[in-house]
């Protein structure tokens, strides 16, 4: 019963939020997101493993009965083409009897719940990111909090050993250390939520006209984000956040951003102190330094059986039947369950090769897509976001999970609709104003319009 009123508690939360303002439903959404995966390790019935489920229909019932649309009207039709193509063949592939029902129906939730969501980010403007990007940095210290906790007391006092839990406790390090969950479904999830805050955390602390009060509760939230992502100890995160960090400092401009450089170098010197100086956070990063590990971990992921699924099922096992996360009770139905290391091969397992093309095409787009578009108020951030998201969608040959990251495919995803969407008139002009006051002393840091 527990469960269940979560369930409902969650749709109407998101929904009410939602009809408020896109970002408010979104801060809502994303709260159930960071607690999905403890409150879901401590209530073991199977409507929890639906919180979020409904916690987002709640959300895209508020959105697409509004009838809200981008105010960029040819770009906002390009993705919505897209994302039509992308949920339209799978939805095509349930009517096949590949599998049960309920796995192709699990299935189909893991290839296209949270595509729509890519709408969502393509509607939002700079006052919704900025807000939005408070609500993160928020939800970032909190996560903290519980991660410092498990990091000294152990995590059993959070999670329970269970069937849930079994990924977590099978996650371990030198010295028999646990990566930390914090308040997440696993590690990987909390460090991978962590990164793709980054971009919007960032873009939203160097923005000149912001007050005091909330620029420390961002850096904080910055801060927060980068011992999140030591804590959990995961190597692809971890790099990705490198990647971010460079970004930010080689792309910056401006005398007045001087001391964020300043800070963030400050901060990158911390970390691989850190790193350096910790046997537990230490080891597992090394490991990339083996090059004969990295390549053959690439290529047991993405060479060894690829060619053979591709000449075996070229269309595919069924939704669910390739790899998609599958709750426990219903792991028993599915068919012949074949699963590989890779994200792209998953699709290919259950999309078949038709689903495979269409998901490179749609990410060919996307990136040549979003280097061509103009720079805006928001350009660092801009810029972070879609290394990350080229990242993670390159990252996806080697692991698996990118469609199904609850809270970070929700980012990421917010992230790629808001990148393919150029920026209005009104910003473009508005940076150009401020590089010309730059030249007579002052700041490139755009402010707004």
């Amino acid at each position: 019963m527990l469960a269940i009123g979560l369930c409902i508690l969650a749709f109407c939360t998101c929904y009410l939020a939602g009809r408020r303002s896109a970002w408010v439903g979104l801060c809502v959404l994303l709260t159930w997101g960071y607690f999905y995966g403890i409150l879901r390790a401590n209530i073991l019935s199977a409507p929890a493993h639906f919180i979020f489920d409904t916690a987002l229909i709640g959300f895209y019932l508020s959105q697409f009965l509004t009838g809200a649309k981008s105010d960029n009207g040819q770009g906002h039709r390009a993705l919505t083409t897209w994302m039509i193509i992308l949920v339209g063949w799978p939805c095509l592939l349930v009517l096949l009897p590949f599998q049960d029902v309920l796995v192709s129906l699990v299935g189909l939730r893991g290839n296209v719940f949270f595509l729509p969501i890519c709408l969502i980010g393509a509607r939002l403007n700079n006052r919704h990111l900025t807000q939005l990007a408070i609500g993160l940095a928020t939800l970032n210290l909190i996560a903290i909090g519980f991660a410092v906790a498990q990091y000294v007391f152990g995590i059993e006092r959070f999670y329970p050993v269970s069937a849930v839990t079994a990924i977590i406790y099978a996650s371990r390090d030198v010295g028999d250390f646990h990566r930390i969950p914090a308040i997440f479904v696993n590690a990987h999830n909390y460090a991978g939520t962590m990164v793709m805050t980054l971009p919007f955390l960032v873009g939203a602390w160097i923005q000149v006209d912001l007050g005091r009060r909330f620029r420390l509760l961002l850096l904080a939230g910055i801060i927060g984000a980068f011992v999140g992502i030591l804590l959990a100890n995961t190597r692809i995160h971890l790099l990705v956040a490198g990647m971010l960090l460079s970004v930010f400092i080689f792309s910056t401009r401006g005398r007045a951003v001087g001391w964020y450089r300043i800070a963030w170098c400050t901060l990158v010197l911390a970390v691989a102190f850190t790193i350096i100086n910790s046997e537990r956070l230490g080891t597992r990063l090394l490991t990339l330094s083996d090059t004969d590990y990295v390549s053959e971990r690439i290529q047991g992921s993405v060479n060894r059986t690829f060619l053979e699924i591709l000449l075996e099922y070229p269309m595919g096992n069924g939704l669910g039947g390739g790899g998609t996360s599958m709750p426990y009770f219903l792991a028993g139905l599915v068919r012949t369950p074949i699963a590989m290391e890779s994200e792209y091969a998953r699709i290919l397992l259950e999309q078949g090769i038709i689903g495979l093309l269409l998901w490179v095409a749609f990410i060919l787009w996307f990136v040549v897509r979003s280097f061509t578009i103009a720079d805006g108020l928001w350009s660092s951030s801009r810029r972070m976001g879609l290394v990350a998201c080229c990242a993670y969608l390159g990252a996806g040959m080697i692991g698996i999970g990118l469609l199904t990251s609850i809270p970070q495919t929700v980012l990421m995803l917010m992230c790629i609709g808001w990148l393919t969407i150029p920026p209005r008139p009104d910003e473009i002009r508005a940076i150009r104003r401020d590089r010309v006051v730059s030249t007579v002393g002052y700041s490139e840091v755009a402010t707004y319009a």
